[in-house]
Parts: structure tokens; sequence; C-alpha cells
């Protein structure tokens, strides 16, 4: 839809869905405060709300975005959905004080947004289309930034929560667990709390608890992805190129494959790379690829027809570990990378499946 401050906003079909649904849901109200328009006119009315209130959500948004930015972390882009919107930061702030306030920025501007409206409908007649707007639109922000301030991830509260933990602790991982364990406890809360007042009133709990439902579901699946990326960036630093390098046999490439896989069980190798006459090594041989040839064509195709190139990319130091070797293969992505020591010669291959399998059951 655009790029303000260079940062690509989307909007998801669902957005459509809830913008019809604050249009119905909220002719009533205009027809109530405004009973000389025509119906189709309270719709229109009401769908110009809906959008200035995605525009509100919007800038939310971008008020984590920009400040991200200025911390120098990449901003991939924002996308409005059905349930408001996210903000696809790139990396983690490196400190808790910058997580707080890149996720403080949203909330403060939709308080910020609710002030202005709040002062701005001083000065303008309540009974008018802008009155109404302007009316709706000071209690919408209001409501949103209170509720992104709720202590649970993945709300901005809980991000906020997560950083203080992380002070004191001086371990993110630790304020994940716990953001998210918070977070899960208010998704249960907000499904509790219309079924317990419809329970005291003796009425159904109608539209309230629906949309309690879809807030808490929103709430508890972000909470636990964040804790199983929290498992993940624990299992991070014992990632070691050098302990997961599969050994590898060199073969020229127009060895037929049956050869070439006949030496490779020989030698007890997990891989094969591809070298010129000169040993120099030009290629990798794929695993899924030899995995994928049946035994009777074996013999008739060669290993080189079967490699990739070696890109300069899929050249990685051997002693790699951690993030380092994780942001290495992020950059190149492909099935296997040679591994080679400082001074140049091949210590083995690294094969993606084995980094993935380090992860499995997280």
């Amino acid at each position: 839809m655009g790029q303000p401050f260079g940062i690509p906003v989307y909007v998801s079909p669902t957005w459509f869905i809830v913008a019809a649904f604050i249009t119905i849901t909220f002719q009533g109200v205009v027809t109530a405060q405004l009973p000389e328009l025509s119906t189709p006119m309270t719709y229109l009315v009401s769908f110009v709300f809906a959008v200035l209130l995605y525009v509100s959500v919007l800038l939310h948004e971008l008020a984590h975005c920009v400040l991200a930015r200025m911390y120098g972390l990449p901003v991939r882009r924002i996308t409005l959905y059905f349930l408001g919107g996210v903000s696809e930061i790139e990396r983690e702030p490196e400190t808790p004080g910058r997580e707080f306030m890149v996720a403080f920025a949203g909330p403060l501007l939709s308080l910020g947004l609710a002030g202005l409206g709040f002062v701005a409908y001083r000065f303008v007649e309540p009974d008018t289309i802008l009155g109404v707007l302007i009316f709706q639109l000071w209690l919408a922000n209001l409501m949103v930034g209170i509720f992104n301030l709720l202590p649970g991830l993945p709300l901005d509260g809980g991000r906020m929560l997560r950083a203080g933990v992380w002070k004191v602790t001086r371990n993110p991982g630790s304020g994940t667990i716990a953001a998210a364990w918070v977070g899960r406890g208010l998704a249960v809360l907000l499904i509790a709390w219309p079924v317990g007042l419809a329970l005291m009133s003796g009425q159904t709990p109608g539209s309230m608890l629906i949309w309690s439902v879809l807030l808490a579901s929103f709430i508890w699946f972000g909470a636990t992805q964040a804790l199983r990326g929290a498992r993940v960036r624990a299992r991070i630093p014992q990632v070691s190129a050098r302990a997961l390098a599969r050994r590898a046999i060199a073969v020229t490439g127009d060895v037929p494959l049956a050869e070439a896989l006949r030496r490779a069980t020989e030698a007890q190798a997990g891989a094969m790379v591809v070298v010129d006459h000169e040993g120099r090594p030009t290629g990798i041989v794929n695993e899924v690829a030899v995995e994928a040839t049946p035994q009777s064509r074996r013999p008739w195709v060669t290993a080189g027809s079967l490699s990739r190139s070696l890109e300069p990319s899929l050249v990685l130091a051997a002693d790699l570990s951690g993030e380092s070797l994780i942001d290495a293969m992020r950059e190149a992505p492909a099935g296997e990378y040679l591994l080679v020591e400082r001074n140049g010669d091949v210590f083995g291959v690294l094969a993606t499946s084995d980094v993935n399998r380090m992860f499995s059951g997280v």
C-alpha cells in the first residue's frame, strides 16, 4: 500500500472482513447519534471510521518500526490484518533498554492520539459527523493503547515486561519465558472474564465472548510461539560447524555416481566434494538429488551432474558456531556447505539437515 519512512506496508485480505464487521456494527451507533442521515450515509460514515481506525493502527506500528530503525534494527515490513497490525523487525534490540523503548513507542503513540482526539473533541459539535468520528477514534485509540500495555507476550506490554526481566536477570531468554507465561495467563482471563460476568448476571456472554475468544487465541498462540523461539535461541550457542561436519571424499565430476557412493561408503564419509583435475573443490554433491536417483540409474549418472557449483557464499570457516554460523547459512540458503580451515584446507561438509536436527522437537 506504500512505503512510509521506507517501510513497506501490506494489507492482508482479512482486513476487509473486519472492516465490513466494524462498518456494520458501528452503523447502529451512527444512526443513533445522527438520525438525520440516510441509511447509505450512515454506512459510509461507519466505513470511514473503520479506515481511520486502521490508519491509527498503522501509526502505532510505524512508531515501533521508526524507533527500531533509529537503533539500527532492520525492518522488513508492516502488515495490517484481522486483529490489528504486526511489525516485522528482523533482529532483536541489543539491550533491554532499547527493547523497552521500541515496545513502548506503539502504545505511547496510541495514547497520544487518544489525548489529541480528546482535546479536539472539545472544540467540535458532538452531533456532527466530525464529532462522532473524533469521539469514537479517541476512545478506540485509548483502548488500543491500554490493551497493548497488558504485560504479556505477544503484546507490547509483554515485550516491556520481557525487557524488565532481562534487565534484572541479564538473560533475555528468561525475560521471554516469563512474559510468555504471563501472556498465556492473560489469554485465560480474557475468556474467563465475559463468562464470569454472564454467570453473575444470568445472561449469555454474546458477542463479547466471541471477541474475547479471538483475542485470547491471538495472545495464546503468540505466547506459545515466543516460548518456542526462546527454546530455539537457547540451542543456537550449541550449534558448531566443526562438531556437525561430515567427513567428505573428493571425486572428479566425471565419476559415475555409483562409484562415488562406493568410495564414500568405503571411506565412511557422509558427503562428496567435486574437484577439478588439480584437486581444487568446484562443487558439492547434493544429498537430496542423490537419494532421488534410482539405483538402476546411478551407474550412468555422474557425480558432477548432481552437484551444486561452489559459490563463495557456500564456503564457510570450520570454526564458525552459534549465531555467526546461523547468520552465514541464512544469507546463502543451501543443502550443503564446504567447511575449510583458516589455511584453506578442506575440513568437511556441513549439511543443513544436520543443523535442523539440532532444533527438532523444540
